[in-house]
This record gives C-alpha cells, structure tokens and sequence, in this order.
C-alpha cells in the first residue's frame, strides 16, 4: 500500500506493498496504505514494511501480516460455495452490520464463497475499485478482527488486485454484483499464511471469515466539469482512461503553495482527517519529469494527515469528483532535505494531478 510520504522519508505509505517500479516513475504500490494508518487496507494488504520511494506520504506503514508479491497477479478464480462458507450464518436487515456466527474452528483450503444477499448491479471485475463494509473473524476462534464501513460515510474502497490486498481478499468481491452480500471462508495461504498477523492477531495457518457488503463499483477517474487552469500553471492533457500528461511552462516555480481545480466534482467534500482515494501523479518542475503516480496501478487511499502538506491541503475542501492541480514548493513537501533517495530534491518544486474519487470520515472500527 502506498500514498504520499513525509518530508524525512521518501517510503510511500501505501498499504498494499508491492509496489511496482520503473526508472523513471517510483509508483507507490503501499500507498493503500498509505492506508495502514488509515487501516482498512493496511490489513487486507497483509502489509509489512515498503521500501523507500517518493510517493507524497507522510509516514512509515504499520508491520502486520505478509504482503501481496510483486510478481504480477494471476486471473481471479470466482470462488465457488461450499460447506464452511454455507455454514456461516447472517444476519440483520438493512445496510448496517450484521451479526455473524460460525462453527468453530472452521478451516478451509481453497476460498469459498457463499451470496447471502443477492444484488442487481454490475458484476466486479479484476481491476475495479470496489466500495464496501466488511467484518473480517478468525475461523480457528470466531473472533471479529475487523470491522469497516458500515455506514456512508465510513465506506472502503478497496482494489480487486491481488498486487494490492491478499489474494482471499480480491476473490472475496471479484465476480461479485454491486448490491450483493458476501461470505467468504479464505485458506491461510491466501490470507496471513503461515506467519500470521500480530497486528490483528491471528495465527499462522489460521482461516479467515469476511462478511462484505459490495456497495458500489468505484469510477477510476474525476467525473467533475472541466474548468480552464489559472494564468501560470501547468498545462494538463488527459488520455481517455483519465491519465494526464503535465507540461510545465517555461518560467520560475511559483514559492508558496498554488491549488487550482482542473474538474469540479459534486460528491461529497474531504475534511480534514478523512480517508480520501484518488489517482495522482507527481512531476518535478525543474525538468517536467513524473516521479510518481497511481496510474497504471489501482487509485489509492491514504488519510489527508498522512501526507506531505501541501498535498493534504490540496485534498480538504475538494468534492469527490473534482480533479485538482496542486503546485507544492519544498517547504509543503519535502523540505529542505529532500526525499529519502534522492529523485526529489531539497529545492525541488512538485506538481500534483490528483483525482478525488472516493471520501470517508475515520477510519472505522
């Protein structure tokens, strides 16, 4: 998992933890968690610690169970019912939490998946971003270890990526239909494995319970109203799939902090604090560079007190849909001393192109 760094640090706080890289673009795959502060998909990624990049977060991610590999994911199984995931009992009306029971210990070897509720929806796909509430138990003592999102404005969204969160986890939603109501029992080789989680806790070996609600598909890209750039900024050009392309003028970077909308969203408004998921690329202004980005990944979450400054700042007040422009100079960044490897440097100027895509307050339970 990964999202934008601290000053000192260029380690990107993603959660998930793999994290691709090429030599020109050092892209944050722990920048869900980013979100290991932020929680939820620092323990679906099962993440550890990420090794030092320049995504714009702001601190170290939280060690706990093992990470996604970096090797490229295979196609998602649609996982098939079977007795332990049958015998996993729901219930409770509506969209809140429900109440869930088991039998003890309950122990699998490959993932099964058991519809409880039945959605109209479009169908997840690998690669989609899901919005969701999710409880998660430990299937060798039925204790809860996590509880997320069951309210509007404390929704996960969370990536159908294997690359992103652990394997049980993605097959748990892909198939799935918006709408729909999912058990899931997950062998421990495609949750915590043999090691385990302290952070949770859970034990090697041990089988996992996820009960999700999957709410939504979530849009990849800013669906806002396009708005013409301020008088100079840089110039911002996006392929169809959203993706942008930065063109920095020929002049002076600005010395304070310059925040523009390049599209006007009308979903809900980040405050401070909460849990934002967007796409985002970082360039440098001294040579028009992209030092970062989350496309060609999955769009990302982090907390906007996870961040550098400048970034945090550019998010708060922001309604999901928007596409922001943000110009950070080095002391909204990196400071003096740069990032961590070097590629940002203590006099360098950044600039964001950052897709507010998704809100919540807190973190959840």
């Amino acid at each position: 998992m990964s999202r934008p760094q601290s000053k000192n640090s260029g380690a990107p706080r993603r959660v998930a933890t793999r994290m691709a890289q090429d030599a020109s673009v050092h892209l944050p795959r722990r920048l869900l968690p980013a979100l290991a502060a932020a929680g939820a998909l620092a323990l679906l990624a099962g993440c550890s610690s990420p090794a030092s990049t320049t995504s714009p977060s702001a601190s170290k991610p939280a060690t706990s169970a093992p990470s996604a590999t970096t090797a490229p994911a295979a196609d998602l199984a649609c996982p098939e019912p079977g007795s332990a995931s049958a015998a996993v009992k729901v219930t409770g009306s509506g969209t809140g939490e429900p109440k869930v029971t088991f039998p003890t210990p309950t122990s699998v070897t490959s993932t099964q998946r058991t519809t409880v509720s039945i959605g109209s929806g479009t169908a997840v796909k690998q690669g989609d971003s899901v919005s969701l509430a999710y409880a998660m138990y430990d299937g060798r003592t039925g204790k809860k270890l996590d509880s997320r999102g069951w309210t509007k404005t404390t929704r996960v969204v969370f990536p159908v990526d294997a690359t992103q969160v652990l394997p049980g986890f993605a097959e748990s939603v892909v198939c799935a239909k918006e709408g729909d109501r999912v058990v899931s029992v997950i062998p421990s080789a495609k949750a915590f494995g043999e090691a385990g989680s302290q952070q949770l806790p859970v034990k090697g070996g041990d089988s996992i319970v996820f009960v999700a609600d999957v709410v939504g598909i979530s849009p990849t890209k800013a669906t806002g109203v396009a708005k013409d750039l301020p008088s100079g900024f840089p110039s911002v050009t996006l392929a169809s799939d959203g993706k942008p392309t930065v063109k920095i003028p020929a002049t002076a970077a600005p010395k304070k902090l310059e925040i523009a909308d390049r599209k006007v969203g009308t979903g809900a408004t980040v405050k401070q604090g909460d849990t934002v998921t967007v796409q985002y690329q970082g360039v440098l202004w001294r040579n028009g560079q992209v030092f970062d980005q989350s496309w060609g990944k999955s769009p990302t979450s982090f907390a906007t007190t996870q961040v550098v400054p400048g970034f945090g700042k550019a998010l708060v007040g922001q309604k999901v849909g928007s596409q922001v422009v943000a110009i950070i100079p080095p002391d909204e960044g990196y400071g003096k001393t740069g990032s961590q490897d070097g590629t940002i440097k203590g006099t360098d100027t950044m600039v964001f192109v950052i897709d507010v895509l998704a809100t919540a307050t807190g973190t959840g339970s």
